[in-house]
């Protein structure tokens, strides 16, 4: 029997210099800082969705925003890039689960221990609401993998010179996967 308490969403205010952390299996999960490459993917990402805000409900959020969430695993999100459909909560957490997510591999999201912690993270995502997820990767040929609820085993690919979506998290809404690297 664990005599450790459970982390909660008080205890994320309460990080020093507010570091960009979840809360997984009652325990913090802190997480690095990015680098360039995909800090500008992920900033690329933000902004062009930022620019239909208004044509289709929701709104976008750049990384470090927390999402509170209620699974029994897992307490919060902090996507690189969210699309949300909610409402607002001032200074607070947004409350449940981006409609669209999107993780941008770092430097050492790569190997076994990172595939599967990727792999349960979006379970997780679809089990609290998620209907699209993306797995953004600038090293690879396949550039975004995009999940999606329905089939969230099976992503459909888009590479440089395609024109990524989200469907149907975020309708209308594109972007050339070639901006990821500009």
């Amino acid at each position: 029997m664990s005599t450790k308490a459970r982390a909660t969403i008080e205890d994320l205010y309460g990080l020093p210099s507010h570091a960009k952390a979840e809360i997984v299996d009652g325990e913090i999960l802190l997480m690095s800082p990015t680098g360039d490459m995909p800090g500008r993917a992920a900033g690329s990402i933000y902004v062009s969705l930022r620019k239909v805000e208004g044509e289709t409900p929701g709104r976008a959020y750049p990384g470090n925003v927390g999402l509170r969430v209620d699974l029994p695993n897992r307490e919060s999100f902090s996507p690189d890039v969210a699309w949300y459909i909610g409402p607002s909560s001032g200074m607070k957490f947004l409350e449940g689960a981006p409609v669209f997510a999107v993780e941008v591999r770092s430097e050492y999201d790569y190997g076994p221990a990172a595939e599967t912690a990727m792999a349960e993270k979006r379970s997780d995502y679809f089990a609290a609401g998620t209907q699209v997820v993306w797995d953004a990767d600038l090293l690879a040929v396949d550039v975004v993998k995009s999940y999606d609820a329905n089939s969230p085993k099976t992503p459909r690919i888009f590479r440089r010179g395609d024109i990524a979506d989200a469907e149907p998290a975020v309708p209308g809404w594109r972007m050339s996967v070639d901006e990821l690297f500009s």
